[in-house]
């Protein structure tokens, strides 16, 4: 692994380890300024929220003024954030706190345009894995860390998150290199797009990214349902602990890791990336029926095998083959406009969800992912496969796809 990978995937790893430390514990920590269930609710959701305006324009600074610089913008403003969450004696500063973080926060987007500058298009999936993995590696160990440095307090695991991004700031200064070359720049034309939401949102109007963008909204809103639901699930249907919930989600996480880590590269390498993108979502509609008719808690860990498998693998894919779609000047634009579509997922998964489960029943959360993911897998099939753009049926499977602007 070369010096600026390795690099990069160190400053996702710090940078998502501070950010899980405290997301497990921002309810507890709103409780303590008399915060009811709905107001916690806004606070969690006012992340998302301003994730969705400030990571598409983060994305687009980032492809007109370089990685490096836009990074460090980025990382600041979560160090800032994060201390003043750890500072926080009324709840409107928590609420700013996660404003700023949200705003900033298009941390990972530009790392994965980084990635996209540094790797060629058939080790990209690969490169983007390694990404996916130390995300989940750092949502593993943080939730477990921030638990442990509560007991002192919820200021506590805030302030150690703001030590890690200001680590993570002299990492990015001292040793991270801008990806952006000049032989790069000097291919970029003048009349790059503007840094504006109509140059972003253009982008959905074109055939292909589009589709994957509009993919991208739906496998995130099934996914998110899972992921925010999931505790209360296991509690009325299994009546499981919180110990046995988070083991479950434990595992749930490492074979994440896995699948992102080591066997997305290597599947990529041998699988054509629009019939991994229809595959992938096709048994992710199998898993999420699994989980809604789950009878007990084996079945129910059986079940969850494939859906870390199409998840980690969809979550690659769907970022390699967009960067694959637009010109080498909008990668970090279409990257960040993908993150902001992911949070919006993130506002509405929780609702839906805690509305089936309670309304409907247990097996209605995963059940409607089902039916979203069997619609996706028409969508798929009609938009991806074989599309002109990046797929030809004489290509070579071994080929790297050719990028190109709609």
């Amino acid at each position: 692994m070369n010096k600026k990978l390795f690099s990069v995937i160190l400053v996702v790893f710090i940078d998502l380890l501070g950010f899980s430390l405290i997301l497990p514990l921002l309810p507890y920590y709103a409780k303590t300024f008399q915060a009811n269930s709905f107001i916690t609710g806004i606070l969690v959701a006012s992340y998302a929220v301003a994730q969705l305006i400030g990571a598409p324009l983060l994305g687009r600074l980032s492809d007109r003024f370089g990685r490096r610089p836009i990074l460090l913008v980025s990382v600041f403003g979560t160090f800032l954030g994060f201390l003043l969450l750890g500072f926080s004696n009324a709840l409107w500063m928590l609420f700013a706190s996660r404003i700023i973080d949200g705003l900033t926060g298009g941390n990972l987007s530009i790392a994965q345009a980084y990635i996209t500058d540094v790797t060629d298009a058939k080790s990209r999936s690969q490169g983007l894995g390694l990404i996916g993995a130390a995300f989940g590696i750092g949502f593993i160990i943080g939730p477990v860390a921030g638990g442990v440095l509560s007991q002192w307090g919820f200021a506590v695991p805030a302030f150690v998150a703001a030590a890690l991004s200001f680590g993570n700031l002299i990492l990015i200064y001292a040793w991270l290199p801008e990806s952006l070359t000049a032989e790069m720049r000097a291919k970029m034309p003048d009349n790059r797009p503007s840094v504006s939401f109509g140059a972003l949102f253009a982008a959905l109007q074109r055939p292909f990214s589009g589709s994957l963008l509009i993919s991208r909204f739906f496998f995130g809103l099934a996914f998110a349902t899972f992921q925010t639901i999931f505790s209360l699930y296991a509690l009325q249907k299994f009546n499981l602990s919180p110990i046995q919930t988070g083991y479950i989600l434990t595992y749930v996480g490492v074979l994440s890791v896995i699948t992102q880590g080591f066997l997305v590269g290597r599947i990529a390498s041998l699988v054509r990336e629009d019939i991994l993108i229809i595959s992938c979502v096709g048994l992710m509609a199998v898993s999420l029926l699994g989980w809604a008719l789950a009878p007990s808690v084996l079945v129910l860990l059986i079940v969850m095998a494939p859906t870390s498998l199409a998840g980690g693998m969809l979550n690659t894919m769907l970022s390699s083959t967009l960067t694959k779609s637009v010109a080498s000047h909008e990668i970090g634009g279409i990257l960040g406009l993908s993150a902001s579509v992911e949070s919006s997922t993130r506002i509405i998964a929780p609702t839906l969800g805690g509305y089936l489960l309670q309304q409907v029943g247990t097996w209605a959360p995963g059940a409607a992912g089902a039916v979203i993911m069997a619609g996706l897998l028409v969508y798929v099939w009609t938009a991806l496969y074989n599309h002109p753009v990046v797929f030809t049926l004489k290509q070579d499977r071994n080929m790297a796809p050719q990028p190109v602007i709609e």
